[in-house]
Formats: structure tokens, sequence, C-alpha cells
């Protein structure tokens, strides 16, 4: 078995990886350090969970430590505060010894704080594509050209084209930084952009992707529980009771489908005496940040969360991932139940199956070549408290009501249709006055 000193990494990392708890190398660690230390590109597809970000932290620190100069490294993630923020972490908390300076760029903060952050030239920059495009055609109080490292970290979300298309923002960042550099790309699946990418001529390129048939990790235990949908409720909060008097110092992460249903859960579970906190995208990115925090902590055991935190959240203490509704495409299931049993720890996820979600739990079961066993659970049990969770849950939504949450939800809405309509404008005034220049080309050519 491979070791961080058959890798080539220092001493001074090999003593931080110990202080932190990692003894050995992970699969995608083992494949992918020593191809960045020879100063090659590198493109690396793992499962959730396996340990992809020390996977580059820790060759960049190691380059870093050689030669440290100005803006080093820049890490690109997708719209995620919480993402950033963790990545930042690990540069932070392995790069000690370094006096390492890093600076995070993220929408939702003062624009004029992060100039000031980045004019200060730190090492490592984490950020957001949108908000350092922004910096770039707004800013020139710094500069990219020296980067040695360019990092794309979920690489497939990057580089997908939809509802986030970066494709913009990444010009305009990749017109800034120089060609000579190394590229990283990392991600949990592989995707057709992804794949395509593996053809373009790059820097010595190097790829590696796990080759596993199963798509999550071994050390997970993947259970279903059948729960006809009005009663789904009672099986949550039973649930919870029953971890919470056999393990009492287990964290446990809940993923709904919508945010008011993210609040709901959550105040209907601090009703029964949990320790519940929420995570949603209607959350202002500050208590986002803070109550992740929380959860980490361990001051809260219980998080509420929509999939804004289905993806790359790294917190080792999580025992067990519930869904509480079955995710409509089995990637997204990939990435919620990789939440847990990371880094070669044991974890067990459940996920609530209702009479309409039977093909759902089929095209999962596809997708990760494994089967999910049924969780048991007595029945007797869930019935003793079936009325009280379905009064206090309606109490708990009229309660919700009685807020101002559906009004922001509506403004936010307003907001992105204003936004879209900008960029559809935009759109209908450039074929305009292509029709303009052709009817004026033709009514030439007939006089």
């Amino acid at each position: 078995m491979a070791t961080f000193a058959s890798l080539g990494l220092s001493e001074w990392l090999m003593e931080q990886c110990k202080q932190m708890g990692i003894a050995r190398p992970t699969q995608v660690q083992e494949n992918c350090i020593p191809a960045i230390l020879e100063g090659r590109d590198c493109m690396g597809c793992a499962k959730t969970g396996s340990g992809k970000t020390a996977a580059f932290v820790l060759p960049v620190l190691q380059k870093l430590a050689e030669d440290p100069y100005g803006i080093f490294c820049l890490v690109l993630t997708p719209t995620r505060l919480e993402l950033a923020y963790q990545i930042a972490e690990q540069f932070r908390v392995l790069g000690k010894p370094l006096g390492l300076k890093d600076c995070i760029i993220v929408g939702g903060m003062d624009m004029v704080a992060q100039a000031l952050e980045l004019s200060k030239k730190p090492h490592i920059v984490v950020a957001t594509p949108g908000r350092l495009a922004d910096h770039i055609r707004s800013s020139d109080t710094f500069n990219m050209k020296r980067i040695r490292f360019l990092i794309l970290d979920e690489a497939d979300r990057l580089l997908e084209q939809g509802c986030t298309d970066f494709t913009k923002d990444l010009e305009v960042i990749l017109g800034v930084v120089p060609a000579k550099r190394q590229t990283l790309l990392f991600s949990a699946t592989l995707t057709d952009t992804l794949q395509e990418l593996k053809s373009i001529a790059m820097n010595k390129p190097f790829f590696w992707e796990n080759k596993s048939d199963v798509r999550t990790v071994e050390e997970l235990d993947q259970r279903y529980l059948l729960a006809p949908e009005k009663v789904k409720d009672a099986y949550l909060v039973h649930l919870i009771q029953k971890f919470q008097d056999e393990h009492d110092d287990w964290s446990i992460i809940i993923f709904t489908n919508t945010c008011k249903n993210c609040q709901i859960l959550t105040m209907m579970l601090r009703e029964f005496r949990f320790p519940a906190i929420s995570l949603h995208s209607m959350m202002k990115q500050r208590q986002r940040f803070a109550n992740l925090a929380k959860f980490k902590s361990n001051i809260f055991k219980v998080l509420i969360a929509t999939d804004v935190a289905a993806r790359g959240l790294d917190i080792p203490t999580v025992q067990v991932v519930i869904n509480h509704n079955t995710p409509g495409l089995p990637k997204i299931y990939i990435h919620r139940v990789g939440r847990t049993a990371r880094a070669g720890r044991r974890g067990v996820s459940i996920t609530l199956v209702t009479q309409y979600d039977i093909h759902l739990v089929n095209a999962i079961e596809e997708q990760i070549q494994a089967k999910l066993k049924e969780y048991p659970v007595e029945e007797k049990e869930v019935l003793k408290i079936l009325t009280q969770v379905n009064v206090t849950r309606r109490q708990c939504e009229i309660k919700l009501e009685s807020t101002d949450f559906d009004e922001k939800k509506e403004i936010n809405k307003k907001k992105q249709m204003i936004l879209e309509g900008k960029k559809r404008g935009k759109m209908n005034l450039k074929k305009f006055k292509k029709r303009s220049r052709r009817k004026s080309e033709r009514c030439r050519k007939t006089n």
C-alpha cells in the first residue's frame, strides 16, 4: 500500500496530514499527486468522499513551499459559499507552517472588501466564476499573470451548460490567467463534457478515473424505507428518535426537495426537542455559513438541507444521511449519500420511498450498480406518534405562512425573471439588428 512518502510529499506535509488524522493516501490521492508534482495537467474523477480536495491541495502546497510569491493558485468552484470556505479551510490547515494567505471571492459579500483582499496578493484564491469575473471586469488592482495552478473543483458543474451556465465568466477568467500553467480538474461524476476534455491536448495530461462498478463507497450502508406519502413525516421523526436514543453523539443530515419543506421540517423537529438546524438557498449566505459551522462543531446534531448541501461538503462526523424525498436524478442521490462514509469511515443512508417513487429507486440502483436494502422499522411505534406529528406539522405550516417566507420566495423569482428577461431582451435586440442588416442589404441589391 502506498504512503505519502512514496508519493513524493515533503516531511512537513506528512506531519500536517498526521495531525489531521490522515494516515494513508486514498486512491485518487495515490494516483493524482505524483502526476501533479511532475508538473502535468490532471483530471481526476472519483467517488464522493474519496479525498479529492486533498489530492490537489497537498501537491499545490508542496510547490508553493518551494517558491512562495503572489497569487500562486486559483481554485474555481460552483456557486456555493460553503464549498468555497471548505476548500480554503483545507489549504489553511494543511498549509499552516507556510503562513499561508488565502482569499475567498464569492457572491453575497462586499465587493470592495474582496478587492482589497485580492490587492494584497494572497497565495490562494478560492472563487466562484461569476463574482471573480465581475472583479476582473471592474478592477485593475490585481493581476493573475503569475498563477501556477488553475483548479476546477466540481468540474462537471462548472463546465455543464444549462440553468447554471458559467461559459462567459470562465472565458473572462481564462483570458487573464497565463497559458503556461498547470490545470487540474476534479469531479465525482464523469460527464460528456469532461469526457470531451480528455481529447484536448493539454500540458502532458494525466487522466484518472475510479473504475469501480459501484458508484458509492463500500463503507456506506444504503437502505430504503417504504413509507406512504401521508405518514412519511412520522417515519422521519421515529428514525431521528431511534438514532438519538441509541447514539446520542451521532450527526444526521436530512435532505428534502424545497426550501419551504426544509424550514417546516426544522421547525417540526425542534417541537419534538431535537437539536435541528436548516440550510437552504433562501437563507442569507452569512446565516448559511453560521448554521453550517454550528453543525460542524456539534452544537446541533441534525441538519435539514436542500441540495445546496449535497455536493462537496466534508463533515467527517456525519454518520447518517436521510433522504426525506427520493431524488429525481441518480446523480443527486450519489452526491447526497456521499455526505457520510467519507475517507474510509462507515455511514448509513436511508431513503424514504413512497408509492410514487419505485421507478426512481430502480433508476438509482441501476446507476450505482448496487441494491438498496430495506431498513426495518416497528410500524406500531410509528403509528403511536402519527397524529402528534401531523398536528405539529400543520401548526408549523401555519406559523411559517404568518411570516414573509413565501413573499421572499416570490421576490427572488421575480428578480430571476427580470434577469432572464434582460438576457432575452439582449438576444431579441441582436436578432432585430441582424434582420435589419439583411433587409438593408436586400434593398441595396434591388436598387
